[in-house]
């Protein structure tokens, strides 16, 4: 019988699913390497191998033999996909088009490093970012430009801002995947698209004040109050919106900074003046990287910095990733946190991550541990471990569905990812 590789699910998955992947009709105890790729919409190819040893039967279970070596080692089931590396310097995995899926190749060659041989098997997988029944409506209101991820069913559905950070943009695979759990979730641009301003030198809330009442006041939508959902800018934007707007009951906070960053955050009458940046405190790493996270200055010193948070009702969820190189994530969640205490308001979730990096994205993509930032103009370090960090991915995606659902009220479970 020829080598034959099987997937479960088959022919395509949801982006945020466990794959399990097994090679049948091997010789008994072949060794074998397995090597996986994929590529993004700008062609940069995303590859990982492992190599490992067929059962006495001649089966291949990756929930059941370890990796041997090569980009990880031991038993890591979905390790050929957080695993992968670009082909390219400093790049980041970015899904563009949630319409469209990334297609995974696997292939199956005999023997070890240093030069597997002969190809045994081929299959070809579809990572897919819409579930099933969820509709994607662009949304050009007013000012608002975004796109709005509606679950199936008649809804009405708990509704979800949805930020990502610098780069701006309208990244959408987040809110396309969440919507699939039973969340009206709208992924929202705030610069660098369509009509809105190329460059983020100030921000007005505002904007993103009637973003929130457009979704408030959507019929998909149930009320009183929406979700937040920010990383990186995005979370401090999350936390400046729960500081000064009406209508947000729940906010997670994905590496976040509670001082305003670069640029000055307006509201009405009152604004959050930039925190300083100290480049003298710029280090390099020992592969000449920009190192910036002990660049800004603690909004404790710098207080006009500090996003006034003591003023929010919003429940918070912190995801901190305790080797974000960006800035001192899990400082700032805990300053919030005493903030919050000392005003009387409720002591906000902190969960931390150790070994995690600062871009904690949805379940197996791959760790981005250095890549450009926009600020900075170079590339800087991002932090995190490949294997802790893709532990962390998959448990952080599980504790925002349990946490949104809890304090939005919605009844659909989580859909469980797994290592």
């Amino acid at each position: 019988m020829a080598p034959t590789v099987i997937l479960q699910p088959a022919g395509r998955s949801l982006c945020d699913e466990p794959l399990r992947i097994a090679v049948r009709g091997l010789a008994p105890e072949q060794p074998v390497t397995l090597r996986a790729a994929l590529r993004d919409e700008k062609g940069a190819l995303f590859r990982a191998h492992a190599r490992y040893r067929a059962d006495a039967a001649g089966l291949l279970d990756l929930e059941r033999a370890p990796a041997l070596g090569g980009s990880f080692a031991g038993l890591e089931p979905m390790g050929l996909l957080w695993a992968m590396q670009p082909d390219r310097p400093f790049w980041r995995l970015i899904k563009r088009d949630v319409q469209t899926p990334f297609v995974v190749e696997l292939e199956v060659l005999d023997g070890h490093d240093p030069e597997p041989g002969t190809l045994l098997a081929r299959a070809v997988h579809e990572r897919h970012f819409l579930s099933p029944g969820v509709r994607r409506v662009p949304v050009r209101e007013g000012r608002v430009r975004a796109t709005l991820f509606l679950p199936p069913g008649p809804g009405p559905f708990p509704g979800i801002v949805d930020l990502f950070g610098l780069g701006g943009g309208l990244l959408e695979y987040r809110a396309s995947l969440l919507a699939g759990k039973g969340f009206a979730v709208m992924a929202l641009a705030y610069y660098n698209y369509d009509d809105l301003p190329k460059d983020i030198d100030v921000i007005h809330l505002e904007y993103f004040e009637e973003a929130v009442n457009y979704l408030l006041s959507h019929p998909q939508v149930k009320g009183p109050g929406i979700g937040l959902l920010g990383t990186s800018k995005g979370g401090e934007l999350g936390l400046a919106m729960a500081s000064f707007l009406k209508g947000i009951t729940a906010a997670v906070i994905i590496n976040g900074s509670v001082a305003a960053v670069g640029a000055t955050i307006y509201y009405k009458e009152e604004s959050v003046l930039p925190v300083t940046i100290m480049r003298n405190r710029v280090k390099m790493t020992k592969d000449g990287i920009k190192d910036v996270v002990d660049v800004l200055k603690s909004p404790l010193e710098d207080r006009k910095s500090f996003i006034p948070v003591e003023r929010s009702d919003t429940t918070f969820l912190f995801l901190v990733g305790q080797d974000d190189h960006n800035w001192k994530s899990e400082f700032y969640a805990n300053e919030v946190s005493k903030r919050l205490q000392a005003h009387g308001k409720k002591k906000p979730q902190i969960i931390c991550y150790p070994e995690t990096g600062h871009y904690i994205e949805v379940p197996y993509f791959p760790l981005c541990k250095a890549a450009l930032h926009n600020l900075v103009g170079a590339p800087i370090v991002y932090g995190g471990e490949p294997r802790a960090h893709a532990m962390a991915q998959v448990d952080a995606w599980k504790q925002l569905q349990i946490f949104f659902h809890k304090h939005l009220g919605s009844k659909v479970g989580t859909i469980p990812a797994k290592l």
